[in-house]
């Protein structure tokens, strides 16, 4: 039995937004043989652009019953039956939310009809329900509305179960291979419609990078793990909480991947893949150019000196950053967090004291009033806690294969790169180091993954050099 649902909301956020409409049509893999309909009352002020597409307004759901007052109707309506919806994981995801705010797990197997109508009416230009209705000829009326989309996702669906019996007429017995056929849409109806499950059987349970790319063959997403196909599955098993995340989902058309031997080296070339590519769903790393660094100086009277300012040749930073912007901001959030002083991290122009002293924040030594010594050792505490703690290191982990190892590079501070050499491979030096890895920019994303690292217990060996 199938519950085909459709469902309108305030919002495309199941996290924040609620349900104003819900339609419901009972297929029993013959014929639909039940429907249920309701407005509801979302409890809150339905914006202008939903109403505008939907036609719901807040005047139509007042008088309407609230979500709880129809919870019990749709729990049974629906019990024992597969939920069934044309991209399924938006309207199971406000459901599921919706009586998660009621304090009760709502879960029921899954299946996509837009999965079902790529894999059974392929090469069509486009599958959302509209166009795909109009290119099959199934009727759509009151687009926009649960009620006229759930009875149209309806009609596709019992056409799409005859298509798929007559996918498999040849056989002796075809409403069994026909109901093992949607049953392996049951199993994978979590995955992008353009995904097939064999694909995702093949990817390897190894350390790596992999790359979502849409039907351009374009780049969409880059993602690491120590387990690639555990963590593409976590990735598609997810409940969605925008529209966002759900088109998201529906543009990934293949998957690649690289295989990187560790999480160490799989972070490094994932962050440099995301500034190198831009994926359009890698929003965090995404910054490509660092042009901007922190620098520590020591001035005629003895103190250490922090500052901000474009890096060269001739200047190595103690950590690379996009913009001014955010070196000043990184500044005040050193002087915030050690008691620094504003004037002494190029923060405050002066002749006289900072502006901390005048509101007795700073201890002084923008004029003397503390010694250098004491003030440097907050200095050189904020250094440390965005610094390496060896100037020049190698770090030496696991290959992508048994007879492989992989190398990291750290001279003077400045990420170089890393690489890979067979267990043959011998080094008595840095620049032994240096001539087995592939050079890569240095950055702060970069310094905080190798610091991070360095943090954790690993099995890699350290080599320092003074």
């Amino acid at each position: 039995m199938y519950a085909i649902i459709d469902i309108e909301t305030t919002g495309g956020q199941p996290a924040q937004d609620r349900i104003t409409e819900i339609a419901i049509f009972i297929h029993d893999g013959y014929q639909i043989t039940d429907k249920f309909h309701t407005l509801v009352n979302p409890q809150r002020p339905i914006p202008y652009f939903i109403s505008n597409l939907t036609g719901i307004t807040d005047d139509m759901v007042k008088d309407a019953p609230k979500f709880h007052e129809v919870a019990k109707e749709i729990v049974q309506f629906t019990e024992g039956k597969i939920f069934v919806a044309h991209n399924v994981r938006f309207d199971y995801s406000f459901v599921k939310k919706e009586f998660a705010d009621l304090g009760y797990t709502y879960q029921r197997k899954t299946l996509c009809t837009v999965r079902l109508s790529r894999s059974l009416i392929p090469g069509l230009p486009s599958y959302s329900l509209g166009k795909l209705c109009k290119s099959i000829n199934i009727p759509l009326e009151l687009r926009h509305r649960a009620i006229g989309d759930a009875e149209a996702t309806a009609k596709l669906f019992d056409k799409l179960i005859k298509l798929n019996e007559k996918a498999v007429s040849g056989s002796e017995d075809i409403v069994t291979e026909s109901q093992k056929a949607l049953k392996n849409e049951v199993k994978t109806s979590l995955l992008p419609p353009a995904i097939k499950k064999d694909q995702v059987d093949a990817l390897p349970d190894k350390p790596g990078v992999y790359y979502f790319h849409d039907e351009k063959g374009e780049v969409i997403y880059v993602g690491k793990s120590i387990n690639i196909r555990k963590r593409i599955i976590q990735h598609f098993n997810i409940d969605y909480k925008s529209k966002k995340s759900i088109e998201f989902k529906n543009q990934i058309a293949y998957i690649t991947y690289e295989l990187m031997g560790n999480e160490l080296i799989a972070l490094l070339f994932e962050s440099d893949e995301i500034k190198r590519m831009k994926p359009h769903y890698n929003r965090q790393q995404r910054r490509s150019v660092f042009n901007t660094g922190i620098f520590a100086t020591v001035d005629d009277k003895g103190y250490k000196r922090l500052s901000f300012g474009r890096i060269n040749d001739e200047r190595v930073p103690l950590i690379a950053l996009s913009n001014h912007f955010k070196a000043k901001g990184f500044l005040y959030h050193m002087v915030g967090k050690y008691n620094l002083c504003q004037k002494l991290c190029d923060l405050y122009k002066s002749a006289g004291s900072c502006f901390d002293y005048q509101v007795h924040q700073c201890k002084g030594a923008c004029i003397g009033k503390e010694s250098p010594e004491e003030y440097n050792a907050r200095v050189e505490k904020a250094i440390e806690s965005f610094t390496y703690q060896h100037s020049s290191f190698v770090i030496i982990g696991k290959g992508r294969e048994a007879a492989e190892k992989s190398i990291v590079v750290v001279e003077n501070g400045r990420y170089l790169g890393f690489g890979f050499v067979d267990d043959s491979f011998s080094a008595s030096s840095l620049e032994d180091f240096k001539s087995g890895i592939k050079r890569y920019n240095d950055n702060k994303d970069i310094m905080q993954i190798i610091r991070n690292h360095l943090r954790t217990k690993t099995s890699d060996k350290l080599i320092v050099f003074e």
